[in-house]
């Protein structure tokens, strides 16, 4: 096997790029899981544990087991979807790459229908949030994956909110293809600039163990003290010379977590991949990595757009049924448009600056549709990016059974502007009004 060279890696990104007509969609979405009878979330073993609720799901879909030492972490069905494991046993939908909304949209549905069933056998219910609005950090349960173990004790080396993130966020996302690298860098300050509003628009957390956390995206509001090294917005996408080559330099900086050999995740937190190439990683001195580990690798970065072989979109709260279709919505209008692209570049390029991208992040985490990026107002322009994304989706003209196209699907974002009210001011009259500061009552008012 060659030794891996910096033009490998950057082949590898080459090698992502597609026809346009071979774009796809990739929907993820995570849940939080609970016990009806008590609300409190669902551990890995024992009875209604998560081990068991995976289990019954592979034996009643025929789905794959997928295996670490013995124990079921995740499920892949014949569609090349699976649902896999979240270091708090939140579930996570990772579907399949798929043509259009509307089979996104069908793909979401037939996964709920399915875990509710599987669910209500077991006494269990999920629920659609950016944050647990409940538990503190010392009544969560990990879940038996090696590579979590390892980030569980370097994370509260680098900032004081990563086990929380871990342990208490949910978020929904969407993959996106790229044409080539001039695609791809236009794709990505693009999304990058305005992951922001996409924070403001979907957020949907108010809450932290059972009182107002003063942020309506408490996810996000985390996201800002987990990791500075491997989190954020980095500034080198903005500039003029950005490309696959740079992308890879800021990735080949970010600090490892682990090693994978023999089924076993070996820690290595905080050294460096360069070192690596070079057979000089401590521990492994003479040895060199794989293209496996270059891909393992690149899963330690969390930055909030992030390029694989596809673009992912990690800004938003997670939320219930119909905002998960309206996330991908969005992007998809925005980016797989010629037109929606370039009117969506000239709307980012103002703020294509990261300073201001961070200040927006927590204003958007802090007042969502009421905060700022820079001088503008963030509703203003998300108004203008869902008008954007409109317009591409009717291009897209890609019609349903009754001939509706991808637009319906931006519904509930119209309802959010027009109303001038997020996901999580819902809760907070809810949670300051008919449920008397209840906290209980988001678990039975907005379980799936």
């Amino acid at each position: 096997m060659p030794r891996l060279k910096k033009e490998h890696l950057i082949n590898w990104f080459k090698e992502g790029e597609k026809k346009r007509e071979d774009w796809k969609i990739g929907t993820e979405h995570e849940k939080f899981v609970f016990h009806l009878n008590n609300l409190e979330r669902v551990g890995y073993f024992g009875k209604s544990g998560v081990s068991e609720l995976l289990n019954n799901l592979a034996k009643e879909n025929k789905w794959e087991k997928i295996l670490e030492k013995n124990n079921t972490i995740a499920l892949k069905d014949e569609t090349g979807a699976s649902i896999s494991l979240e270091p708090g046993g939140q579930l996570e939908l990772s579907g399949s790459p798929l043509d259009n909304l509307h089979q996104t949209c069908r793909e979401t549905g037939r996964h709920l229908k399915i875990m509710k069933k599987a669910m209500n056998k077991l006494g269990l219910s999920m629920i659609g949030l950016g944050y647990d609005p409940k538990w503190s950090r010392s009544k969560q349960n990990w879940m038996p994956k090696g590579r979590y173990e390892i980030m569980k004790n370097f994370m509260p080396k680098v900032g004081q909110l990563g086990l929380d993130m871990m342990l208490r966020t949910c978020t929904i996302q969407v993959n996106l293809d790229y044409l080539n690298e001039q695609d791809m860098v236009q794709k990505f300050q693009t999304s990058l600039a305005l992951q922001s509003i996409a924070t403001a628009i979907f957020a949907n957390s108010p809450f932290i163990e059972g009182k107002e956390s003063g942020y309506l995206s408490s996810r996000a509001m985390v996201w800002t003290d987990t990791d500075p090294n491997r989190t954020g917005v980095p500034e080198i996408v903005f500039n003029e010379s950005f490309g696959y080559e740079e992308w890879l330099d800021y990735v080949l900086k970010v600090p490892m977590y682990f090693v994978y050999r023999e089924g076993e995740y070996i820690d290595v937190s905080g050294r460096s991949f360069l070192d690596f190439m070079d057979g000089k990683l401590e521990g492994f001195e003479g040895q060199f990595p794989s293209l496996k580990d270059w891909e393992d690798h690149v899963t330690v970065a969390f930055p909030e757009v992030r390029l694989k072989q596809y673009l992912e979109m990690r800004g938003a709260d997670g939320g219930p049924w119909n905002i998960i279709c309206a996330l991908p919505a969005l992007w998809v209008g925005l980016l797989y448009d010629n037109e929606a692209q370039l009117e969506a570049y000239d709307l980012a390029k103002p703020f294509m600056n990261a300073q201001l991208l961070e200040e927006g992040r927590i204003s958007a985490a802090k007042y969502g549709l009421n905060g700022k990026l820079g001088s503008k107002k963030i509703i203003d322009i998300a108004e203008e990016m869902i008008r954007i994304s409109s317009l591409g989706l009717q291009r897209r003209n890609k019609l349903d059974e009754r001939g509706v196209d991808e637009r319906q699907f931006l519904d509930p974002l119209y309802n959010i502007i027009r109303n001038k009210k997020t996901g999580s001011e819902i809760l907070l009259e809810k949670f300051n009004g008919i449920w008397k500061k209840n906290i209980d009552k988001v678990f039975i008012d907005n379980a799936f």
